[in-house]
């Protein structure tokens, strides 16, 4: 037919049908009749109660035109329905939209892409369109579907294909701002509309020929790349559909993306990966990244039993996820990110674990190899983010986590910690061991407090220091690696670095501040169980250089940040008593750790005593060292820890020269006005239930103790009563099996008593106790034990503000001691 109908029937027809015929060319060629165009347009505007007739018309003659092939006749009529679009604006242009609407997906359903990209283009003009009202009726499913589906376009033509997917990802765009501006604009955020334009995305970015590890946020793409790219205009299309979610719909847009990620396996490598979630975390509002950290969180636990290299993808994710949250409002998600991650550690542990027992020879045994350095992967990407995570929290946060990690290291004996190590065995809770101390000590890197009381709580130093004891050389390492950098407070630690003489402590310019009270009273009451463990530290078997360097740090560091005169007193009788454990060896230790522990406490003596600066100890030091570089130089930290360095065969036959005299020493200290009483009691340790628990040798067979007594209070004829000692006494006294269940059903009766007796009852028995006690702690006080013809030694006994001093003394030995 004709495009124009005769005269006599034009009169017959409607205005409005007679205005839209006008607009139609003969030949479709010659394109839209403007004249005709401009009064069809005046009168919609005129009359928009018949624009919906208008539509509907408009719509007829396309549907009519599109199924017969008639392209040029459907650009003319989307022309026009373009025109009217943008011209009216009304009440009536409700029904309108709803024909323009119906044309589009006419179009979008053909299958000329042609056509397909015409109707995308008018779907864009029209989702640029700010209506009045809202409408409550009107739903895109069609077009969410129509669309994804074209940017997975498959056409044989790839100039084709691209125009297709690019004009997928506009019709998306359109989409996505059409309902975001509209009042129902909650429907686009559904699961089922999500799955299909987040993955559509997706599919078209993975196109990108270049994707780096940019630290910072990607780079918006120019306005040619967005039009000429499908992989860059996706990119963007992305960004702005993020940017518009809110709380309630955040993480309905990004569960698609794992989905993808898993269906492509784009974890292994996670190059992609890593580009998608740098994207969500720089798109999304701040507040809003927590609930991104909590939906990755979630998918490794769902992801827990895939291979190494796959959970080590999602975890190197998380780090980067993580690294830009961080920065902003992290949200109260900062305990499940540590739990998640060391469960996950733990689970790591453990696999690595059966696999080592559950291999075997040949190509087997090769398998196991590959898994345990993918599961080592895993594990360092686990701690990577716990110390990265960590580093950025402030401080009192980092406080919490430091003793929620320290609360999860297994310690051999003991039921406190929290972390289930049942299926692990003696090597994998070894290595949750190392794996959790390395974690501690990434999150302790920086902190700086300042009082050390902050950073050490007895909470906390407790538990750190169990595994201080313990017989593997690398815990120990880890464990005074965390001491320091909670104890270094001034940056000094790599001023210290590397055990040696230092000639001239001055010119290290070591940092330092007059120590406040909080860590003089740290040191009263902590003082002793440091001085222990670095005292046991020396002297275990399996030591090597890095385990002297870093006691030796330590004790550099008590000295510059803890260090007053009376702490300086005890380091250098613990120094002294190192030097007299060498000697002596009642451990019966290698030469090479004899050597290394004489070379230790030169090493600090030198260091401490040109800290104080005192004239006379700077001078003895100097000169013991002197006579050691040229006659016993093993027993110097420069030739000891050298490379086939000579050691000597006993040190009994040495001369006293060589070694750094307790005499001496008081004697230069006490003349600058030092204290030096103390010097004279050698340093003994305290045995405690973590030699026990720690699973290492009884540090001595017998303690020596020293009592000290008034020599004219003591009556010749008075004998002590004294306990007599057998080896049946001995066997009971260190058996300790059984001990715990005693001391749980010991608790028991005490609170079962104290919750049935009679208060007069409970009176009674404690007035009695406290009698009991007072008159013990007189006797304690007034000794009346004989003293022996040759005393061997002083103590002195410190009872609150009042001291009591000097005096022959007798040594007796006791394999345990409970002092009252």
């Amino acid at each position: 037919l004709p495009a124009r109908v005769c005269c006599c029937c034009s009169a017959l027809r409607p205005r409005y049908k007679r205005l839209v015929d006008n607009i139609f060319p003969e030949d479709p060629k010659d394109g839209l009749v403007k004249a005709d165009m401009e009064k069809l347009t005046f009168y919609a505007v005129s009359a928009p109660e018949k624009l919906d007739r208008i539509g509907s018309y408009l719509a007829e003659r396309l549907s009519r035109d599109v199924v017969r092939h008639r392209s040029g006749y459907v650009l003319i009529a989307m022309e026009a329905l373009d025109q009217l679009l943008m011209a009216c604006h009304s009440q009536s242009i409700k029904p309108f939209v709803e024909s323009f609407l119906h044309m589009v997906a006419k179009l979008l359903e053909s299958g000329e892409p042609k056509l397909q990209v015409l109707g995308t283009n008018s779907f864009v003009k029209f989702a640029n369109i700010e209506e009045d009202t809202p409408s409550y009726h009107r739903r895109y499913d069609f077009f969410v579907s129509r669309f994804s589906a074209m940017c997975h376009s498959c056409h044989s033509d790839p100039e084709i294909r691209t125009e297709i997917r690019i004009a997928g990802i506009r019709g998306i765009q359109g989409v996505v701002r059409k309902t975001v501006n509209d009042e129902l604009r909650a429907t686009i955020w559904e699961p089922q509309h999500m799955d299909k334009i987040v993955p559509s995305l997706l599919f078209n970015m993975q196109k990108i020929e270049e994707v780096d590890s940019r630290t910072g946020p990607p780079p918006s793409p120019s306005a040619t790349d967005k039009e000429e790219n499908p992989a860059v205009l996706a990119e963007n299309c992305f960004r702005e559909l993020l940017g518009r979610a809110t709380f309630g719909n955040m993480n309905n847009a990004v569960r698609p993306v794992f989905a993808h990620l898993d269906h492509h396996k784009l974890w292994d490598p996670n190059e992609f990966a890593v580009h998608c979630f740098k994207i969500i975390m720089y798109s999304i509002q701040a507040q809003y990244s927590h609930h991104v950290i909590q939906e990755i969180l979630g998918h490794l636990d769902a992801r827990k039993k895939d291979s190494p290299r796959v959970r080590a993808g999602i975890i190197q994710v998380l780090l980067e996820a993580v690294a830009i949250a961080a920065k902003g409002s992290i949200g109260p998600t900062v305990l499940e990110v540590f739990n998640t991650l060391l469960k996950h550690l733990r689970l790591s542990v453990e696999f690595e674990a059966n696999d080592l027992q559950g291999g075997s020879v040949g190509s087997a045994s090769l398998n196991s190899s590959s898994k345990d350095n993918d599961e080592k992967i895993v594990q360092n990407a686990i701690i990577q983010t716990i110390g990265f995570f960590g580093s950025n929290l402030p401080d009192y946060q980092r406080s919490e986590i430091m003793m929620f990690i320290m609360g999860k290291v297994p310690v051999f004996g003991t039921s406190t910690h929290t972390l289930d190590i049942s299926q692990l065995g003696d090597l994998g809770t070894r290595r949750i061991q190392i794996m959790l101390l390395r974690s501690l000590l990434m999150v302790t890197s920086g902190y700086k407090a300042k009082t050390i009381v902050t950073a050490l709580p007895g909470s906390f130093l407790d538990p750190l220091l169990s595994p201080s004891l313990m017989e593997d050389y690398e815990l120990r390492q880890l464990v005074l690696e965390v001491m320091h950098n909670l104890m270094d407070r001034h940056d000094n630690r790599a001023k210290l670095r590397g055990i040696r003489i230092i000639p001239d402590v001055a010119d290290l310019k070591i940092k330092r501040e007059k120590i406040c009270r909080q860590d003089t009273s740290f040191m009263k009451k902590n003082g002793q169980q440091l001085y222990r463990h670095i005292y046991l530290g020396c002297k275990e078997e399996d030591n090597v250089q890095k385990n002297y360097e870093l006691l030796y740090t330590s004790l550099a560091l008590i000295t510059i940040e803890l260090a007053n005169e009376e702490v300086v007193i005890d380091l250098i009788r613990l120094a002294i008593a190192l030097q007299d454990s060498a000697i002596i060896n009642e451990d019966n230790l290698p030469m090479f750790h004899r050597c290394g522990i004489m070379a230790l406490v030169a090493a600090y003596l030198n260091f401490v005593s040109q800290m104080i600066a005192v004239p006379a100890f700077c001078q003895h030091v100097s000169k013991v060292i002197e006579i050691r570089t040229m006659e016993a130089p093993y027993f110097l930290p420069e030739h000891i820890f050298r490379d086939k360095c000579m050691l000597p065969k006993s040190l009994e036959k040495h001369d006293k020269n060589l070694y750094f005299l307790t005499n001496k020493i008081a004697e230069s200290l006490g003349g600058s006005g030092y204290s030096v009483e103390r010097l004279s009691v050698p340093y003994v340790p305290q045995v405690t239930d973590e030699d026990r628990l720690s699973r290492r040798k009884s540090i001595v067979d017998t303690v020596s103790i020293q009592v000290d007594i008034l020599p004219n209070s003591i009556p010749s004829d008075d004998v002590s009563n004294t306990e007599e000692i057998t080896f049946e006494a001995l066997k009971k006294a260190i058996d300790t099996s059984g001990m715990e269940e005693q001391e749980k059903e010991k608790r028991r009766l005490v609170i079962e008593k104290f919750q049935k007796a009679p208060f007069e009852e409970i009176a009674a028995q404690c007035e009695s106790k406290a009698n009991l006690l007072h008159d013990r702690l007189a006797q304690i006080l007034e000794l009346t034990i004989r003293p022996p013809p040759s005393p061997s030694g002083t103590l002195t006994i410190t009872s609150g503000h009042a001291q009591y001093q000097s005096v022959p003394v007798y040594e007796m030995k006791f394999p345990d001691l409970c002092v009252y």
